[in-house]
């Protein structure tokens, strides 16, 4: 079986995570644009950081043969620092329309304030006029009324809610999201969010149909494998191949695909891999032999 992440962290992690998904089974990640651990002063952090995203990690990825997509966006945290929100607002449609970006995102709540409502309608309005989809991320606090209000706003903006992909949702937030036509993503985590065993009680619940579930590794305490080992489980208790394939590949690439911005042909053959190549001349390796397959 092979496996998509349709979010994971990849800026955070080692080419060594790169090597132990490949040799996993997945083929494709998304990776959007996310808080970093610390606040941003300026600008221009936000402007080399979404430059890498299309770039270097695009690169990173393919070394191991992992397609490498992303989604950009002001993330929710940063959307309370007025020395940089307006400014990176600017900023997004000058990378929108770049190759591999596939959605706007992660945008949505944090601690639920005035200037997060105000900049999710904002990226709702960018999401319309470049044609894509978004990823809305679900507050870590008080997730069943930021879910509600998320949900709100897509109605009130009037956005497709085929468009919208719901995430890190949890037994509560599920069934709201379900309700409407919008996707619903679940994060699943060695400790809090959801776990392999949850996951499969929910899916034999509900079924495959708009769910996705994602690893959403960082650097914090994450598993960049938590796909792959969900997919495990959900075989163990005995739910069908036909629905595993659909959670883990079929559904992020019908929804991140529905723009055109996927190609199905460049996820068809296993991709090749030429570790001679280099980009703004580096190389992904440190001595090692270059690995062309």
């Amino acid at each position: 079986m092979t496996f998509f992440d349709p979010h994971i962290h990849m800026t955070s992690r080692t080419t060594d995570d790169y090597e132990a998904m490949a040799a996993a089974g997945i083929r494709a990640i998304i990776e959007p644009a996310f808080w970093l651990g610390q606040p941003r002063n300026h600008v221009g952090t936000f402007e080399d950081y979404f430059a890498a995203l299309i770039g270097w990690e695009r690169f990173r990825a393919s070394q191991f043969g992992i397609v490498h997509y992303c989604t950009l966006a002001l993330n929710p945290k940063e959307a309370n620092n007025p020395r940089v929100a307006d400014d990176v607002m600017t900023l997004l449609p000058k990378y929108l329309e770049k190759d591999g970006v596939v959605a706007v995102g992660e945008i949505g709540f944090d601690d639920q304030t005035p200037a997060e409502e105000k900049y999710f309608a904002q990226h709702l309005e960018l999401a319309k006029r470049f044609e894509l989809p978004v990823l809305i991320h679900t507050p870590h606090r008080d997730k069943k009324r930021g879910t509600e209000r998320s949900l709100a706003l897509v109605r009130e903006q009037r956005f497709p809610e085929e468009l919208v992909l719901i995430d890190h949702n949890t037994e509560e937030t599920l069934p709201l999201v379900l309700d409407t036509g919008c996707w619903a993503g679940h994060s699943i985590y060695p400790n809090t969010k959801m776990d392999e065993v949850r996951m499969a009680l929910l899916v034999q619940k509900y079924g495959a149909e708009r769910i996705l579930i994602n690893s959403a590794a960082d650097w914090g305490m994450s598993d960049p494998l938590k796909v792959p080992k969900t997919a495990a489980h959900m075989r163990s208790v005995g739910i069908a191949e036909e629905a595993i394939a659909r959670i883990v590949w079929a559904n992020p690439i019908a929804f991140f695909g529905q723009t055109g911005r996927i190609a199905k042909e460049d996820l068809g053959e296993h991709p090749l891999v030429d570790q001679s190549q280099l980009w703004e001349g580096n190389s992904v390796l440190r001595g090692q032999t270059p690995r062309r397959a």
